[in-house]
């Protein structure tokens, strides 16, 4: 009978624990350090194998750190309750909200149809939609909620186009348009991926540096225009040129769904304000100290402002009636947060116990150069995404990435930055992120396909990250 690599993981995670602490005596770590390494290998074992949900693996530092003498209850516990991770959870109201009451599809529909109906202005259309509201919404709801309109335009081209080849790549610059639209716009703010906040987290617990909503987007927003733009002419006029110009059918679907959407309701308005109130809060929230001469916002507090609000306004005049219901929140993705929390809890240990210390070490021993470290680490974190979560895989290694950069003397940030972000660009394979997944059930779409531009997005996403190290994160921080 062959084992599944669930079970193999489920075993491997103890016996690797046990390994470690077999090791206490070594000269190479202190007996402290060996247990935090095998909690380490214990979770990083299930994590890749998926042998237990993610979010439960990232609570076993509650139960080991104090079995093993670590932590206290009270400081295993700690990281779980970080700002960063209500800064997270007061986002996921807010796009709770958008799409509770379709606001989210209004906009993209407003997008799609300024780009215009030609061929490769439908593609720009969805992938600009898609980017936006993936800067907002899980890319996984953006996807989900994209695919069904995209399926109806390309039922109409297929019906409307007696040009079997240009209709062929025309459907299959859309669905792939739109997946990658979807995982790159989540880099252009903090809380449009999670890889962001993992790290926006260990710059707080490691660094003791607070990331800024707007310094990230001064960062992330380059950087996710400059990718889609590539990611786009890629699509439609080199790889997949389809040629087939104006589409009326899909112009008179757009404006039916539109039509159908009717005139903008009491709660969408009520939405869009508390949305344009809270990013509004995230970008100016200096002036805004300055002028009530005390410091009362920060990403945190601004979030869950907008969060709260959500579930206080009334959605028609009646109190009864508010824009968000708790029952609602169902449906939000809560083993995320207790991820984030597990995450930092082992870094946390892994700084204490020395760990951390003696990364930077080996390091600083060994005169690498700086430009080879940064496109190694870059490039090890993008093409490990296409096979394990990149939640997962950023918790596990951007405390590492951290330890080398103060091992080579390189700021911390400028270096870290750039590979949370590449947590992100996973664009070969439909199981290294839930849009690729999605998109390639659509039937529109082969392996090989995905693959061959993909590889070609992956290198291109390894030097604009490398360029934006050099330049838009050394200005900036």
């Amino acid at each position: 009978m062959r084992l599944s690599i669930k079970v193999v993981g489920l075993f491997l995670g103890p016996v690797l624990f046990i390994l470690a602490l077999t090791l206490q005596s070594s000269e190479y770590l202190n007996p402290m350090a060996w247990r935090v390494l095998g909690v380490a290998l214990w979770m990083v074992a299930w994590w890749i194998s998926e042998a237990a949900p993610l979010a439960v693996t990232a609570l076993l530092p509650i139960i080991l750190f104090p079995a093993l003498g670590v932590f206290q209850v009270k400081e295993a516990t700690a990281p779980y309750a970080s700002p960063v991770i209500f800064l997270f959870m007061g986002g996921f109201f807010i796009a709770l909200g958008l799409e509770e009451h379709g606001l989210h599809k209004r906009i993209a529909l407003g997008l799609i149809k300024i780009t215009g109906t030609s061929a490769n202005g439908i593609i720009l259309g969805f992938m600009i939609a898609t980017g936006f509201l993936s800067m907002w919404i899980s890319n996984t709801a953006t996807t989900i909620m994209m695919l069904p309109i995209a399926a109806s335009v390309v039922k109409l081209v297929q019906h409307d186009s007696l040009d079997s080849n240009g209709f062929s790549k025309f459907a299959l610059a859309l669905m792939l348009g739109i997946a990658y639209a979807a995982n790159i716009g989540g880099l252009a703010t903090i809380i449009g991926t999670p890889p962001n906040v993992v790290f926006a987290g260990y710059a707080q617990e490691l660094l003791h540096t607070e990331i800024g909503f707007a310094d990230w987007m001064m960062v992330g927003v380059p950087v996710s225009l400059v990718l889609l733009t590539i990611t786009y002419i890629l699509l439609t006029q080199l790889l997949y040129k389809n040629r087939l110009g104006q589409m009326s059918n899909a112009e008179a679907l757009i404006k039916r769904e539109i039509h159908q959407l009717g005139k903008w309701k009491r709660e969408e308005r009520m939405v869009a304000l508390v949305f344009a109130l809270t990013a509004f809060m995230w970008i100016f929230k200096e002036p805004l100290n300055n002028v009530l001469g005390f410091t009362l916002l920060n990403d945190t507090v601004t979030a869950m402002i907008g969060g709260l609000l959500m579930f206080i306004i009334p959605m028609d005049g009646k109190a009864e009636q508010k824009l968000l219901i708790w029952k609602a929140t169902e449906r939000l993705p809560w083993g995320i947060l207790l991820l984030f929390g597990g995450g930092m809890t082992l870094a946390k240990a892994m700084e204490k116990t020395g760990i951390v210390d003696l990364i930077s070490d080996v390091i600083s021993q060994n005169h690498f150069s700086i430009l080879i470290i940064f496109l190694i680490l870059i490039t090890t974190m993008l093409f490990l995404t296409e096979l394990m979560s990149n939640v997962a895989l950023a918790t596990v290694f951007i405390p590492i990435v951290i330890a080398i950069a103060e091992g080579a003397n390189i700021d911390p940030l400028v270096l870290s930055i750039p590979v949370a972000m590449a947590a992100s660009c996973a664009f070969m394979m439909p199981i290294s992120t839930p849009p690729n997944a999605i998109v390639f059930s659509s039937g529109h779409i082969r392996m090989t396909q995905m693959v061959k531009a993909g590889i070609w997005l992956n290198i291109i996403s390894v030097l604009v990250l490398f360029l934006a190290a050099q330049t838009l994160v050394g200005w900036i921080w």
